[in-house]
């Protein structure tokens, strides 16, 4: 039984340490929660389609704030922001071409809008831009069935170069097939073609150069073409000239022994 001279405990303050217990351990999840998320971000797939003029990614999550301009100033409004529990870094901006496809806006107002240079200010033609490659998935491609489609290539804005067609003989018919073809030195990776493409699923998608570009090495040397540089000075071995004089034994020099009949 406590002392009457004893004053209790203030209800007042009893309750400030109660709240200040709650807070603390809320505080605690809360950090944990936050460090389990941030460890998944670190771990997460580099499968991100980023604006135009992103840097490499992770230069780019370095550099982004997560400020969501490049967002407000899309005309089309097709980036969006990776909301919290997805495989990017929170608040990252990025655009999924099947059903928002890069309009390839001549001025790039996205990238005018980044204030850090996560979207460099380097890029200065839209058709310069390299957010992703188009990869044709051949098994259920229709023009690699045999139908007529081309659809990627009349929708691609970089007509010509970025999807061309090859004439490819049928085996049950004289009509040719007309099969797309990607080259990854004019394609953007803008996913209009994705976002046309008539299969249920897009048989063209577009993925990060990462994940899908190989790389020959620079040991090789491609003699045949005329870029590649010659690294060693070749010379030719001086040659004899053929002797006229027979050798001893009655056969003349050289090769002229080799005219003569009766060998």
């Amino acid at each position: 039984m406590a002392d009457e001279g004893r004053p209790g405990l203030n209800p007042n303050r009893r309750d400030f340490l109660v709240k200040l217990a709650q807070g603390a351990a809320l505080a605690g999840t809360g950090g944990l929660l936050w460090d389990y998320i941030l460890r998944n971000e670190a771990r997460a797939a580099p499968y991100a389609l980023r604006p135009p003029g992103a840097l490499a990614e992770d230069d780019f999550n370095a550099a982004c704030i997560k400020c969501g301009q490049c967002v407000v100033d899309c005309p089309p409004l097709i980036l969006k922001l990776q909301p919290a529990g997805g495989a990017l870094p929170i608040g990252t901006p990025y655009y999924e071409p099947r059903t928002g496809a890069c309009i390839m806006c001549p001025d790039i107002p996205c990238m005018k809008a980044c204030p850090t240079g996560a979207l460099s200010p380097e890029l200065k033609r839209i058709e310069d831009a390299r957010m992703g490659l188009a990869v044709i998935d051949i098994e259920n491609c229709l023009s690699y069935k045999g139908l007529r489609c081309e659809i990627c290539h009349r929708e691609c804005p970089i007509k010509g170069k970025a999807i061309t067609l090859e004439t490819h003989p049928r085996q049950t018919s004289k009509h040719a097939m007309f099969i797309p073809l990607v080259h990854s030195d004019a394609c953007t990776g803008c996913g209009v073609c994705e976002k046309a493409c008539p299969t249920e699923v897009a048989a063209i998608r577009i993925l990060p150069h990462k994940l899908v570009q190989g790389k020959i090495g620079e040991h090789y040397r491609l003699g045949w073409t005329f870029d590649t540089e010659v690294t060693q000075d070749f010379k030719q071995a001086p040659q004899a000239a053929p002797s006229a004089t027979p050798e001893p034994g009655g056969k003349p020099g050289g090769l002229d022994y080799l005219n003569e009949g009766g060998l």
